[in-house]
């Protein structure tokens, strides 16, 4: 069992938007590991899922979903200065609950930069608008609107969120592997020399599940390990990447972005339709859906070195995700309906029965070639851990529990990303909670064992270009 110590004490409320997966999942570890009681702690949710759980550890319940007109009325009475927001819901702007917590002192995290309801697939608004670099851009600017504030976290479960951290420790593991003499990085622009210095080219979130369950998907039915709605939300956005200094073919369906720092780019197709082709220990090679994700930008963005403002060096950023099997059945099944959801909706939890969730940073280009560092967590390991989670869910919940964390102990620094956060201390709080933490060399480049059977349009002169890892 991990270690029930106290990380931090909260004196004020805190409010949960959203009690899907997360929500379930994340409530035992506040309890367990902050000093607050049942009763500084309010659900609001927009349906009945987790009534029970919430009432077995004695924590307010209600069915109350935000909305653009109504989340002001709902929240004010609920939340005063010193207070904690905690975001897990689905289409209810972040941008939007961070001004309102600003204006009431209340400290606020959430997993992801979600918009209002519809907006993701609101073809009205141009791809690019629909991307999460637009939203990003959206909270940079609220950023810049105000000089101080409440801490107001944005992106920290799992991925976006853990992942920033894990690359930080994957790019010192690899100086001292190869014996390059560093100090830890106190800086932003000390991160970007660190990793141009070690010349890594590509970053991937490589993430493999093999969770399974005895009952096998159904037909017009989409299965996943954690929220549905969530993604197929994000599945049906633009596949974007973080776009790195050395790539030298530029996409034909790609496109860059009018606005901001340029650092990503997306294609002109869903990230659900798109795969790449990628590397963990566990799986070996496999393919991949390069679906969006807030890192993807947020990781290109900080690990660039800038020269009179033009970027020197950046690498390529991007999400490979193979969900559980049954979710790509899923995902095959919900694209062939040309991206109209299927009628029945499954969370696989209790009802798994084996597999481990691989997340973790794939590092390429550098002296070593390729490096994994990451978790493999079990569905057992999980279950022991903690209630309410599977092995997919606990990697975002202990990340969201180490936000809220360091959100109290660092209670005024404003919109925060993770990269801005210390990564010490956030992986402090999580390991006991990440299974097998890994470290992997690999030679694997996405050139192995290529044109054996076809040709194929390949840039044979460096593996580590994006056009080698698209699978078309």
């Amino acid at each position: 069992m991990a270690s029930d110590i106290k990380h931090a004490r909260f004196e004020g409320r805190i409010v949960i938007v959203g009690f899907g997966s997360i929500g379930q999942g994340v409530l035992p570890l506040l309890l367990r590991h902050i000093d607050v009681a049942p009763a500084q702690i309010s659900i609001l949710t927009a349906d009945e899922s987790g009534r029970d759980v919430a009432e077995a550890y004695g924590v307010g319940f209600a069915v109350t979903p935000l909305r653009k007109g109504n989340y002001l009325s709902v929240l004010d009475p609920l939340l005063a200065k010193g207070d904690f927001l905690l975001n897990v819901s689905v289409d209810v702007s972040s941008l939007a609950l961070v001004e309102f917590c600003r204006a009431k002192g209340v400290l606020y995290l959430d997993t992801c930069i979600e918009p209002w309801s519809g907006q993701y697939t609101d073809t009205s608004r141009s791809p690019s608008q629909r991307s999460n670099y637009a939203l990003r851009e959206g909270a940079m600017a609220l950023k810049a609107k105000h000089a101080d504030g409440p801490t107001a976290i944005l992106t920290h479960g799992a991925n976006p969120g853990l992942v920033s951290h894990f690359v930080k420790q994957a790019l010192l593991n690899i100086a001292a592997d190869t014996k390059a003499a560093v100090s830890k990085p106190a800086t932003r622009e000390d991160w970007a020399r660190l990793s141009a210095r070690l010349g890594v080219k590509v970053v991937h979130i490589a993430e493999r599940d093999t969770q399974v369950s005895p009952t096998p998907k159904r037909i017009g039915e989409f299965v996943n390990t954690w929220s549905v709605d969530g993604f197929v939300s994000e599945g049906c956005q633009p596949a974007e990447l973080g776009w790195g200094t050395h790539e030298r073919h530029f996409p034909t369906d790609g496109h860059r972005h009018p606005s901001g720092p340029g650092c990503a780019i997306y294609l002109a197709r869903p990230g659900a339709s798109t795969r790449v082709r990628s590397w963990t220990p566990n799986e070996g090679p496999y393919h991949g859906f390069l679906i969006t994700h807030g890192e993807s930008i947020s990781l290109a963005d900080y690990f660039t070195v800038l020269e009179n403002g033009a970027a020197q060096y950046r690498p390529t950023v991007h999400y490979a995700y193979h969900p559980c099997d049954d979710a790509v059945l899923s995902v095959h099944e919900f694209a062939g309906k040309n991206w109209q959801l299927q009628k029945a909706k499954r969370l696989m939890m209790e009802e798994i029965s084996a597999g481990i969730d691989e997340l973790g940073v794939l590092l390429m280009g550098h002296a070593r070639g390729a490096y994994w560092y990451g978790s493999q967590l079990s569905i057992e390991e999980a279950r022991r851990l903690v209630p309410h989670n599977n092995a997919t869910s606990l990697q975002v919940t202990v990340a969201v529990l180490a936000g809220v964390v360091w959100a109290i102990e660092n209670p005024e620094r404003w919109i925060v990303e993770p990269e801005e956060m210390d990564f010490e201390r956030v992986l402090e709080i999580c390991r006991p909670y990440l299974g097998k933490m890994v470290g992997a060399y690999s030679d694997w480049t996405p050139l192995l064992d290529r044109g054996l059977l076809f040709e194929e349009e390949l840039d044979e002169s460096d593996p580590w270009q994006f056009r080698n890892f698209r699978v078309v």
